[in-house]
């Protein structure tokens, strides 16, 4: 499960178990669970983003980017924000661009990639696997005010649900058997029931991603693309066996 989680932390827990076992000196569960955490944390900040850059990998920014950001700090703690240099620096050029655009703004990330091995998978996820996508995050108003609110604590399952006159594509997928089309609802860790979608920020946001050269491909559920007017064969459907992506957005680069 930690394998799962963070890619890294099933390996240190190994070594954790291992050395204890291997020691003259007996101690209690607690205390092996303070080691593994030290450790992991550790390796997490100082050793991992080396080792991952001659992978070919950087971390996005924590705390050192004023526009760019992650959604919530689980995802860096699970290692989930590594990319591609080159993916690093078009979010960042993205996120600039929309902080000049609205000041209160910034660019929020969720899941990325894991720092080491392509073709790795970070699961739920189908396609995270070479550093080169990342999750983005909609924008949301507050009492009709644009700003950096989100309506789900983890970043996922809290979605923008079809107008009467769009397409329902979570009921007709689950139709054909995808059952867990919308399963990330069960996953939102907390939502706010205040926030309505800003369409003009969010347009916005894709429109710059679009105009990225390296931008390959952007996940977007069909009545969003309609809703928000784009046009771009850039933007796709991703198909009945992922994931609704009207709770956010999926990012690929060339």
């Amino acid at each position: 499960m930690l394998t799962i989680l963070t890619q890294i932390g099933g390996l240190i827990w190994v070594i954790n178990e291992c050395f204890f076992k291997l020691s003259k000196y007996k101690v209690a569960t607690p205390f092996k669970f303070v080691t593994f955490i030290s450790i992991y944390i550790f390796c997490s900040l100082l050793i991992v983003p080396k080792l991952a850059k001659i992978n070919g990998r950087v971390p996005l920014p924590i705390f050192n980017s004023k526009n760019l950001k992650p959604h919530t700090l689980i995802t860096p703690m699970l290692n989930r924000h590594y990319v591609k240099p080159r993916l690093k620096e078009d979010l960042g050029i993205i996120a600039n661009r929309i902080n000049q655009y609205n000041k209160h703004l910034k660019l929020s990330y969720l899941d990325a990639n894991f720092p080491f091995i392509d073709g790795f998978p970070l699961l739920p996820h189908l396609s995270h696997d070479d550093g080169k996508k990342v999750d983005l995050s909609f924008y949301y108003t507050k009492n009709n005010v644009s700003g950096n609110f989100k309506p789900s604590n983890s970043g996922y399952g809290s979605f923008i649900e079809p107008l009467k006159n769009e397409t329902n594509y979570a009921t007709y997928c689950k139709s054909k058997g995808f059952w867990y089309y919308d399963f990330a609802k069960y996953f939102t860790l907390g939502v706010r029931n205040d926030l309505e979608f800003d369409l003009i920020s969010s347009k916005f946001l894709i429109d710059i991603i679009l105009r990225n050269p390296n931008t390959q491909k952007v996940f977007l559920e069909p009545n969003l693309k309609k809703r928000l007017h784009l046009s771009d064969e850039k933007i796709r459907f991703q198909g009945c066996h992922s994931v609704r992506h009207d709770d956010h957005l999926h990012l690929q680069i060339n």
